[in-house]
């Protein structure tokens, strides 16, 4: 049995892939936006293609949001395609993180025990 190995601070139990197209794509804007994403605490696996216009990343959910990968796309000047799919793909990744962190920041309590009030 081969074990996966992910860079530090990716929990593999919050490991989610993303696929998105991308708008107005360059190399130039690609290179920096891959230089600015990259480091950032969360972020697995990035791969940024300006021939087919296509950001597949690989994060942590728990630690990092869509929301700040598409802050920095659009800071270099691209944005999400603006098709109905990508779009459609879009609410679904939002929920999906929102649900993932939701369920990180979860305490567990026990079934005999009174839930704690919030």
């Amino acid at each position: 049995m081969s074990a996966t190995h992910h860079k530090p601070g990716v929990h593999e139990a919050y490991l989610i892939k993303r696929h998105l197209l991308l708008e107005s794509l360059d190399a130039e804007k690609a290179a920096a936006i891959a230089q600015e994403v990259e480091p950032l605490r969360g972020v697995d696996s990035l791969t940024l293609d300006p021939d087919s216009r296509r950001l597949d990343i690989a994060y942590d959910a728990s630690v990092l949001q869509l929301e700040q990968i598409e802050e920095i796309v659009r800071r270099h000047g691209s944005d999400l395609d603006h098709g109905w799919w990508t779009r459609f793909k879009e609410g679904w990744y939002r929920y999906s993180d929102q649900n993932i962190q939701d369920n990180a920041k979860h305490e567990p309590f026990c079934c005999s025990k009174i839930p704690p009030r919030k």
